[in-house]
């Protein structure tokens, strides 16, 4: 796997853009940075699709192993975001050899986290696996799974780390390259080692994980590869800076709160659906569906969050307060008719779109009212998910922490009341208003309030 030499785009600090030019400069680092996000999940679909045809044990074990992969390298995002924020920042500030410095040192702290998350893995997958309950036989195929899939965890936070300096970088073409080469790596070394060819022998679901870890170290080394080249370049140190990688963690240590605060409210949701339906099949799986669509039409706003990382950062570091503003101007605008289309698309397909994925008609029918909320709650997403992109740019992690914590303690007792006063059809649709209403509303009030004072502005190099 081979891309090009790291290129970095000219910076001139107190420089306003005008508005054709600015779009152009968020275009340019949303669209790529889109691309790639859709294809980040391709990897356990591909693996699925693949891993499907040994059987339904072997599916429902890649299943419970994926749960817990997804949870640990999800919660590890900071990698990539606190990145972005901290080099990005000092390419604003025209220290190229300092955001370089600065990468290296994220890429350190990845392969010590990854190292601890690789070992425990390694040696707890049968009891993680064990916790979902399931029988003996998908827990056996799950945790054999899990056991080879954990020596890709290094790999997989690389890759997070890496992709993070070259956003800061103003480079998110380079990452959407790899991530499609390493897709489809995986999914031709998937079905070699799952079902075997020639001298080459079977191996099962151990076989898909072997793919993945084959590709997700491949992807890893062509990104640290460019990375380490540019540091070359500009005669940066790669040897580990203790006191930079102890800033790292300490720079990223909010934005995991902010994370956990996040899948919290993700898992107390649907747990509030089971327990307001009574564990209902069709209203579980008509959530399911929801809120993988919900995922889906996240990425398109989670692009325009990470251009606001990369150029936010870029413009504070050349202490240029001015364009700052204009950017999350800009970029709030476009967040918001981001959101009015993927609400409008929504409402459009929910009478029909759950026949693609299933042919119970009692889901097809619960699906539509939830659907038709979650399109009500696409603008407001819009906005809480560009303002979120806005705060990590500047380095504002704690803010996000404070306030994803307070957020969460108010949704939780009203989902609380949803499940306790409502039940049937009525928890669904209740359920999810207060999800895409209250919670999202809430996040949405808490950022907007910070992004309209001054104190996240905190120009220069370093936060």
């Amino acid at each position: 796997m081979r891309v090009g030499p790291l290129k970095i785009r000219a910076v001139t600090a107190h420089t306003f853009l005008p508005v054709r030019e600015r779009d152009r400069d968020i275009l340019r680092l949303a669209v790529p940075a889109f691309l790639a996000l859709v294809a980040e999940p391709l990897f356990l679909l591909g693996d699925a699709a693949v891993v499907g045809h040994l059987g339904t044990v072997p599916l429902a074990g890649l299943g419970l192993a994926s749960v817990v992969l997804q949870t640990a390298v999800g919660l590890c995002v900071f990698l990539a975001y606190a990145t972005t924020a901290a080099v990005s920042r000092l390419l604003g500030a025209d220290d190229l050899r300092g955001a370089l410095a600065q990468g290296i040192d994220g890429l350190w702290l990845a392969t010590a986290v990854g190292a601890v998350l690789t070992v425990g893995g390694v040696l707890l997958a049968d009891p993680l696996v064990g916790l979902f309950g399931a029988g003996t036989d998908v827990s056996d195929a799950g945790a054999t799974y899990l056991r080879i899939a954990s020596l890709g965890v290094v790999p997989l936070l690389l890759v997070l780390a890496a992709t993070g300096v070259l956003r800061g970088l103003q480079d998110t073409r380079t990452p959407l390259v790899v991530a499609v080469a390493a897709n489809a790596l995986n999914l031709g070394l998937d079905v070699l080692l799952v079902f075997g060819a020639g001298p080459v022998p079977g191996l099962g679901i151990a076989g898909s994980a072997v793919a993945s870890v084959i590709a997700q170290a491949l992807a890893a080394l062509a990104l640290v590869a460019v990375v380490v080249r540019g540091a070359r370049r500009h005669h940066a140190s790669l040897r580990p800076d203790l006191p930079g990688v102890r800033a790292s963690a300490r720079a990223g240590a909010p934005l995991l709160v902010r994370t956990l605060t996040l899948r919290a409210a993700l898992v107390a949701t649907a747990y509030a659906v089971t327990r307001g339906t009574g564990g209902d099949p069709a209203s579980v799986a008509a959530h399911q569906l929801a809120m993988t669509l919900w995922g889906f039409l996240a990425f398109a706003l989670d692009a325009i969050a990470i251009a606001a990382q990369a150029v936010v950062g870029r413009a504070l570091g050349a202490d240029d307060r001015k364009e700052t503003r204009a950017l999350t101007r800009r970029m709030l605008q476009w967040g918001v008719w981001s959101g009015v289309i993927a609400g409008l698309g929504l409402a459009a397909v929910s009478p029909w779109i759950g026949r693609a994925f299933t042919p119970d008609a009692d889901v097809h029918d619960l699906l539509v009212p939830v659907l038709l909320v979650a399109a009500l709650g696409q603008p407001v997403a819009g906005v809480v998910f560009v303002l979120d992109g806005v705060l990590i740019g500047a380095g504002d992690g704690r803010y996000l922490a404070w306030a994803g914590a307070v957020v969460l303690v108010g949704y939780l007792p009203l989902l609380l009341a949803v499940g306790l006063l409502l039940s049937g059809t009525a928890a669904l649709v209740g359920v999810w208003a207060a999800f895409a209403g209250a919670f999202m509303l809430g996040r949405m009030v808490t950022l907007v309030r910070r992004s309209r004072g001054e104190a996240w502005m905190v120009t220069g190099a370093r936060v």
